[in-house]
């Protein structure tokens, strides 16, 4: 007889514990027995606790049920054991990449990292993220909008910087230069502007420092936000002549 426990199945009664954002998923065994109940999850629709002699093994959805015709008093042979194991590992990947992304938008790239840094397989993570982008759930363009939108105006991020921090989350470069395109021109953005616009912002909390001091540091930002060299120096120029003549 084979012996499959999934790790913390949820209690049948009341509502299961969910896992934590970083808890890691670690692969069940096989399992065989008789079917002794199929529960659904009190908070997750569609979503089915599969007890075997008592003892919750898996969690399935009802499409999975009617494929493979569980019911109550069915034998789990090795055939139907391993099946049940890929559905269970499947569906387990697809929640919890559902519920990554319900958190906060990710693109393809990151979601599939986060998924295989907490313990699922390649192939299942493949599964879940092609699934998740299939019914648009992730769209790396509409992300790489979105992303660039949030950094350009809030942050007053460069293009170059938008460049290199969409290619680190795995958009690709036609796609990422395509968005910074498009929301630097719905949005009308002036690039000098935000160049100047950080630049004071830092400026204002770098008070009762030396000149050399505030340069340096006010130079330093300005760079790891990607701007132009020239166009920085040219801009920490006309703002610390500013700051001088008020004093």
């Amino acid at each position: 007889m084979f012996s499959w426990t999934k790790p913390k199945p949820p209690p049948l009664a009341g509502a299961p514990d969910e896992p934590s954002d970083t808890a890691e998923f670690r692969v069940p065994g096989l399992v065989g027995g008789k079917i002794t109940a199929l529960r659904e999850h009190p908070r997750k629709p569609g979503r089915y606790a599969v007890q075997v002699d008592g003892k919750s093994v898996a969690t399935v959805n009802a499409a999975f049920i009617l494929d493979a015709q569980l019911k109550v008093g069915s034998e789990i042979d090795e055939e139907l054991s391993n099946r049940l194991l890929v559905a269970a590992r499947k569906l387990e990947a697809f929640d919890r990449a559902a519920a990554a992304l319900g958190r906060r938008a990710r693109s393809a790239h990151e979601l599939e990292r986060w998924l295989l840094q907490r313990g699922f397989e390649q192939a299942d993570v493949a599964d879940a993220v092609a699934r998740l982008t299939e019914i648009g759930a992730i769209d790396d363009s509409q992300f790489a909008r979105a992303f660039t939108r949030s950094r350009a105006l809030g942050k007053g991020m460069s293009r170059r910087r938008l460049a290199q921090e969409l290619s680190r989350r795995g958009v690709a470069r036609p796609m990422a230069d395509a968005a910074i395109a498009e929301v630097m021109d719905e949005e009308s953005v002036d690039e000098r502007a935000l160049l100047e616009a950080a630049a004071r912002k830092k400026l204002s909390v770098l008070g009762g420092q030396d000149p050399e001091t505030v340069k340096r540091r006010l130079h330093g930002y300005l760079v790891r936000r990607g701007y132009d060299s020239a166009d920085i120096a040219a801009v920490v120029r006309t703002l610390l002549a500013e700051r001088a003549a008020s004093e």
